[in-house]
């Protein structure tokens, strides 16, 4: 009985590694390309889901194998900072523990050939019904070890009110790189003994979790009121304008296309070359914050008749940064620093190179390096993009409860902020 007792604890602590060790916003297989996971109908928006809405958020993705598998998707319900909550799933999950994608369609019309999956959540036979940070999982014949891909979601019962603006930092040596988050929390509607503890707030740049803002102290509380202003807080450099490429036609040279290659069975395009703008004169131009979106300039639909091209990036730089590797970043490289996304320096070209399959469609990016001498150096772009307070950024404030007792952290307020259109 008892070695039956030790047996089952050493499973469930396995199973809560094994989650543990799950990334979100992460491909494992490259088989899997163009995932897109946003609000119904806007494809440059973050997947949040409101709790008893009618809201609809749309998944999609490619599986380049030109077969039908079957794939399914599961939630995990996560805390604030991604860990797996040690909640069972009957208390936030109604309906089936898992689900079949059955809706997909066989490319047609493109050279590359693949299998175009799509899906709306929540669906009517499995829905969240508590708020918080989801952990959408999507893998193989309803074996969670298959994994495909995983996606972050944000389920969120609106218990708060955020109001707030961007301004130019104080600090002489911040004033004209940076821009700083002013916001107020109305917490009226919540039971709050102890502020401090009880909330957590993150802020999240164009999306991004990888220079997110997090154990962030209120300066100021008047009773229901919680005030984040103070001179030294909620300040983030605010980067350039997103680098971009126009995609959505391989047949005619859109912008930022040097020249295409074009094969029997394949298409390559060569980008046109990049250059460092840390010492440029700042430039307003209208971006998408990094993300990216399908579409074509054909009358072709873009999900499961667009084509695929290998598309060549390069960076020049007379002599490579010196202790650094550089990356191409965004979206479409889901945030992340890998080999899929790293560029080589070519001494004959004095360029960094790289080379991306991607679908048509318009694409946003930036080009930063990472300090190899320096243990867990974050992605900087201060040497290649350069930082202007005058930049146009989103800013996303995420509220999240835990009640007295509770296991898990409720996401309760969401609101996202515009470096322009919010500046004061």
């Amino acid at each position: 009985m008892i070695a039956w007792v030790l047996g089952c604890v050493m499973s469930s602590s396995n199973l809560q590694a094994q989650a543990n060790a799950i990334t979100p916003d992460h491909i494992y297989h490259d088989n899997i390309k163009s995932v897109k996971f946003f609000q119904g109908g806007d494809p440059l928006s973050m997947p949040v889901y409101t709790i008893g809405s009618n809201e609809k958020l749309e998944l999609s993705f490619d599986d380049l194998d030109n077969d039908v598998k079957n794939y399914y998707y599961s939630f995990v319900l996560c805390n604030a900072d991604w860990t797996p909550a040690p909640v069972n799933q009957l208390d936030y999950l109604r309906g089936f523990s898992e689900t079949r994608i059955q809706d997909y369609r066989l490319s047609s019309v493109a050279l590359q050939r693949y299998t175009h999956y799509t899906v709306q959540l929540p669906g009517a036979k499995s829905y969240p019904v508590k708020s918080g940070n989801y952990l959408l999982k999507v893998y193989l014949d309803s074996d969670t070890s298959q994994l495909a891909f995983t996606r972050r979601m944000y389920v969120v019962e609106n218990k708060a009110g955020i109001t707030g603006f961007i301004q130019q930092p104080i600090a002489p040596k911040l004033f004209r790189t940076h821009q700083k988050i002013n916001f107020e929390i109305n917490t009226a509607s919540l039971n709050i003994p102890n502020p401090f503890n009880q909330l957590k707030v993150v802020i999240l740049q164009n999306y991004r979790w990888d220079n997110a803002l997090t154990n962030l102290k209120p300066t100021y509380i008047n009773g229901n009121i919680l005030k984040y202003n103070a001179e030294q807080d909620c300040i983030m450099p605010a980067g350039k304008e997103y680098r971009w490429i126009d995609l959505r036609s391989f047949r005619l040279q859109t912008e930022r296309v040097q020249r295409s290659e074009y094969h029997r069975n394949s298409t390559d395009v060569i980008a046109v070359p990049d250059v460092e703008r840390a010492d440029k004169v700042y430039q307003f131009i209208k971006d998408i914050n990094g993300r990216y979106y399908l579409a074509t300039l054909d009358d072709y639909n873009p999900n499961f008749e667009g084509d695929y091209a290998s598309v060549h990036f390069s960076f020049a730089a007379p002599e490579p940064y010196a202790g650094y590797d550089m990356y191409i970043f965004g979206e479409f490289t889901n945030y992340e620093l890998n080999d899929n996304n790293k560029l080589t320096y070519n001494g004959a070209s004095r360029a960094y190179e790289g080379t991306l399959f991607l679908k048509q469609g318009y694409y946003n990016y930036i080009y930063g390096l990472v300090d190899k001498t320096t243990p867990n150096a974050k992605f900087s772009t201060e040497l290649t993009e350069g930082d202007y307070w005058e930049t146009e950024n989103n800013y996303t404030i995420l509220l999240y409860y835990r009640a007295l007792g509770a296991r898990s952290d409720e996401l309760v307020a969401s609101v996202t902020l515009n470096s322009i259109l919010n500046r004061k």
